[in-house]
């Protein structure tokens, strides 16, 4: 499926500007737009908000979006990244007209997939660097850390009281009603029942 997205911000803007250089572009390249999408929103709403999200959603591996520039996707580049990045792991392309910026299985999105993989890295060092700070702050301060002394974990709380676990199960009772009566969450509870 082959998509023309184009987007303008205001209503005295007209999409048939764009809407020509794509259909010139794709006589070209011997490519048919099977769908158009047009719209007029600003750039800086998320493209949640857009019509281009619905698109990013229903766009599968193999399909192709083709648009005037990379500006059209969004206002600012971590949208863009953003948005190159859901592209990219759907397995869309995208080609872009006026700055000739393909997104396929190519060496552009090669080099693209290698910043977004360390963006990532870099953001998990980061947490990860923002948690000990906060941990050693919150030491300093005299706040003890870890599970307050002589409390039993959730799993030991649930293996003591297997038994009675077995008969509530027995009797219809809830998992949820079971966790809130052990003080554990649903999910802990499940997990045990899975393990034991």
């Amino acid at each position: 499926m082959v998509y023309g997205y184009v987007r303008v911000s205001t209503d005295r803007q007209t999409v048939d500007n764009q809407r020509f250089e794509i259909e010139r572009f794709c006589s070209k390249k011997s490519i048919v737009i099977d769908q158009w999408i047009e719209e007029t929103i600003s750039g800086t709403q998320l493209p949640e908000k857009r019509l281009l999200g619905s698109l990013l959603a229903k766009a599968k591996t193999g399909d192709l979006i083709v648009c005037s520039e990379l500006s059209r996707l969004g206002r600012n580049l971590l949208m863009i990244m953003s948005i190159l990045n859901i592209l990219m792991k759907n397995g869309v392309k995208i080609w872009t007209i006026k700055d000739n910026f393909q997104l396929g299985d190519n060496i552009q999105a090669k080099i693209l997939a290698f910043a977004f993989g360390l963006a990532a890295e870099i953001e998990r060092e980061l947490i990860s660097q923002r948690t000990k700070e906060a941990l050693v702050r919150k030491k300093s301060e005299g706040i003890a850390l870890g599970r307050p002394t002589g409390s039993k974990s959730a799993w030991l709380k649930l293996l003591e009281n297997r038994g009675e676990i077995q008969s509530l199960l027995d009797g219809n009772a809830s998992k949820s009603a079971i966790a809130h009566k052990f003080g554990v969450c649903r999910q802990t509870l499940i997990s045990f029942l899975k393990k034991h």
